[in-house]
């Protein structure tokens, strides 16, 4: 990783991409990331104390993960290991483990930052927990996925997520002064254009220097592009919104309450408005999927099974191909009957939970491996429902202290129906039995 710090000749200059050469070389350079790396940012502070733990950095691409996680071996004398879990698998881990292992020997820890993290399965994930535990590497993965949903709760509890934000107006206009100082030379861009180019980069950093090079490189001599000028040379159109204003909120929000409110047609209508504005698709389908959740729950079970097929589909197929999966999600659960009585007991549920925290489960539903917690009455009169009429025993499985609740309330429509039956049905035999 030395390389990264050393200046480079006028050939080197030339050849590489401005992207790179403007990499920052310490964490105060990074732009956009200052809750990070400013001088009160964590980042800056953990350096500060001389000690490093295993992080997750969750963020859209061309935020600058990498390069902290480079600057972050360069500040603590860590050497650097890089892989990225598209390209990796067991046998690539063991070979970094391994040399990890040697480094320590020698007195040295090892910053293994891991691309895409999310892409590893639950086992390869699990893998890193012996090495994170012993100290032979401090573990920086980085992902554009909600590590909630996509890691393993073992590793999640062993490093610490810091998010990582898209560049706005103000940082990708710094990052384009810092590309014109390089170059020593002005972006032959009207006001106009300039905006337009900073819209089109849509929080990427990256991007943003990319498509500074083309421009560079279409422009003749003396000659300013304006912003119909700029779309033709990059051939690349400028998003209808900016989404992280209001333009983003409200169609996602639009789109919700026509998903919501069973309307295919409008829903239908709002997911093509945000393609065509150059949304990320998967953050679309990851809407879909929370619609799923929280507008369809048990009324028809098949709604989630189909928007995570659909995430996936798109994560699988691309743009634009990908798009239709997304469409046809988006048309199901328009049309699906809708509840929202899961959701509405998960947040009952949440904060009795938090209230009652510190209460013990009955001890009749415990097990009782030990003869001291046999003798201290851990699984006394349980009984096993499937030895029971009906398959159920209709024991109360709250805290003594709580006494039992009612958090989940179906409706009488789609599949909860049915669900509401058996509920019914379970409370009379609970009555009869005096449980």
């Amino acid at each position: 990783m030395a390389d990264l710090f050393e200046d480079h000749s006028a050939a080197d200059k030339v050849a590489r991409p401005l992207a790179d050469r403007l990499r920052p070389k310490s964490l105060a350079e990074v732009s956009g990331q200052e809750h990070l790396t400013g001088e009160d940012g964590v980042l800056t502070r953990m350096i500060a104390s001389g000690s490093l733990g295993s992080m997750i950095f969750w963020g859209p691409p061309g935020t600058g993960k990498t390069t902290v996680a480079r600057l972050l071996a360069g500040a603590t004398d860590l050497a650097f290991e890089q892989i990225s879990a598209i390209f990796s698998g067991v046998a690539d881990l063991k070979k970094v483990f391994e040399a990890a292992r040697s480094r320590r020997m020698g007195g040295r820890q090892t910053l293994l930052f891991v691309d895409e993290i999310h892409r590893f399965n639950r086992a390869q994930q699990d893998s890193f927990l012996p090495v994170m535990e012993d100290g032979t590497i401090v573990l920086v993965g980085a992902t554009t996925e909600n590590p909630s949903f996509e890691l393993n709760a073992a590793l999640l509890s062993r490093a610490r997520v810091l998010t990582f934000k898209s560049h706005d107006a103000a940082s990708l206009n710094h990052l384009l002064e810092r590309a014109e100082e390089e170059e020593g030379r002005d972006l032959p861009l009207d006001e106009a254009a300039r905006e337009t180019l900073v819209r089109m980069a849509d929080g990427d950093g990256r991007s943003a220097l990319t498509l500074a090079e083309e421009v560079w490189r279409a422009a003749r001599e003396g000659e300013t592009f304006d912003t119909e000028a700029l779309i033709r040379v990059v051939q690349r159109r400028a998003p209808v919104y900016d989404k992280g204003q209001d333009g983003h909120y409200n169609l996602i929000s639009a789109l919700h309450k026509a998903v919501r409110g069973s309307d295919p047609d409008a829903a239908l209508y709002y997911l093509c408005r945000m393609f065509d504005a150059g949304e990320d698709p998967l953050f679309l389908g990851r809407r879909l999927v929370r619609m799923a959740s929280e507008d369809i729950g048990l009324a028809d079970p098949q709604a989630l099974v189909i928007a995570n097929a659909a995430k996936d589909a798109y994560d699988y197929l691309g743009s634009p191909e990908g798009e239709l999966a997304l469409a046809q999600a988006c048309v199901y659960l328009a049309s699906a009957p809708k509840s929202n009585a899961v959701y509405t007991a998960f947040k009952q549920a949440m904060r009795v939970a938090k209230e009652n925290g510190s209460l013990l489960p009955p001890k009749h539903i415990l097990n009782a491996p030990t003869k001291l917690m046999k003798g201290e009455g851990y699984g006394e009169g349980y009984l096993y429902d499937h030895d029971q009429p009906d398959a159920f025993s209709g024991q109360d499985y709250f805290p003594e202290a709580l006494g039992r609740q009612t958090f989940y309330d179906p409706p009488e429509r789609g599949f909860e129906r049915d669900i509401r039956k058996r509920l019914d049905f379970w409370a009379r035999l609970r009555k009869e039995r005096g449980r």
